[in-house]
This record gives structure tokens, sequence and C-alpha cells, in this order.
């Protein structure tokens, strides 16, 4: 029977994977997959939980093991952790420090709090932003400014996410960027957004506003076809 289970995980591997004609029966192959590859869950019960087809599970998990191409050593598990995610995230802006900003989007894949991003927590925030709904993109936007996770977002909680993601973009970004304009910001988000007053933004109040600012609404249809 347990070999019957690793059999059986070989095959949930090859079918995530996409490269059956690859792979072989050896029982070295098998070991190897077994001790190396994370294994996530059922290719069925992952098509069940988001958005995404056969196909396109396939693709990301691909994807989601080569995370760490750059720095061979970096995710030999299919499982990232904080510092894994910051070194991946800074090769994407090099001009800056995304380290951050990095931290609060990790944090926000990072579901169930256990300190990593495994492929399940991955597609699960990815179906999420590219195929829900406005409501479901806006209520993972919220979480992400909700650093605390207190239900609400105070000035310092925005203010963070702003200086965050102005440190990511650098000094050198054209025309530059004043010091005060993440405070700036966030006066002007508080003030359209913090309808009574009460000096945080509640959930309601932050998706009301975005349903009505046609910019934001514009840049949530911007994901609609990246996969």
């Amino acid at each position: 029977m347990r070999g019957q289970g690793r059999k059986e995980s070989l095959s949930d591997s090859r079918d995530l994977d996409g490269s059956y004609d690859q792979l072989t029966d050896s029982v070295e192959d098998e070991f190897e997959l077994a001790t190396v590859c994370h294994r996530p869950e059922g290719l069925e019960q992952l098509q069940e939980q988001t958005k995404f087809t056969r196909k396109e599970l396939q693709v990301l998990y691909r994807g989601f093991k080569n995370l760490g191409l750059p720095i061979p050593q970096e995710c030999p598990s299919g499982i990232v952790n904080e510092e894994n995610f910051k070194q991946i995230y800074s090769q994407f802006f090099p001009q800056g420090d995304s380290s951050t900003y990095a931290t609060f989007l990790f944090n926000a894949f990072d579901t169930n709090h256990d300190g990593s991003v495994d492929f399940e927590d991955f597609v699960a925030g990815l179906s999420v932003i590219l195929r829900g709904s406005i409501d479901d993109r806006l209520n993972w936007a919220f979480n992400l400014y909700d650093l605390n996770k207190d239900g609400c977002i105070t000035k310092e909680e925005m203010l963070d996410i702003m200086k965050s993601i102005y440190d990511m973009m650098g000094k050198y970004t054209y025309p530059a960027l004043r010091e005060e304009a993440p405070r700036e910001h966030v006066e002007s988000f508080f003030q359209k957004m913090d309808r009574n007053k009460d000096g945080v933004v509640t959930i309601e109040e932050f998706i009301e506003s975005c349903q009505k600012d046609e910019n934001i609404m514009r840049s949530m249809q911007l994901f609609d076809n990246v996969i």
C-alpha cells in the first residue's frame, strides 16, 4: 500500500508538471521527486478551489518550482519563505529597495501565517487577483493594506505601504519622487475613503470608495487577460 501511495503521489506531480515523457519509473526518480519537490494538492481539488484550468495550473506549477532559478538553491522544495520571496522580488526592482513591500505582499499570500508560501497559497492568491470578481480583488487589496489584520486600515498602515512602494520604485525615477509624496497620497486617500471621519477605513468604506473611482476600476481590469 505504501508503494502504491508513492506512485499516486508521483502521478499527481507528473500531471501538474505536464512532462510525463521526461520522467521514468525508476526508484531513484521517485525518491528524488518525493524528497525534493513539494507535493501540491490534487489537480482536481485545486481546480475546484481556484478559477484556473488544468493546463493553467500545470504552467503555474512549473513556474512556481522555478521561482529560484537565478539562485539555484533558493527554492528546491517548491516552498518559498519570506527571505526567498524578498530575494526573488528584488530581481524585478533592482533600482530600488523592494524588501519592505515584498514582506507585505508575502504576508498577503501567506494566509495561514505559517511563514511560508506553498503552491496552494500561491495559486489561491493569484486566482483572486487574476480571476476574482471586483469585490474579491478589492477584499484582497484591503487585506494587503490592513497590516495588523484588525479589520480596518489606519493612516499609519497606508503610509507604510506607500513608503514601501516609493522605496521600491527607487530614487532615480522620472519625474523624481518628492519625499513628502507618500504622506500626501495617504491624506488624499483618507479624504475620499474615511466617510465617517473616524480615522480608520473599514472594508465597506474601502470597497465603496474604490468602486466609485474610475482609475482604480480600470486598473483592476488590467489583470483580466494576464493568463
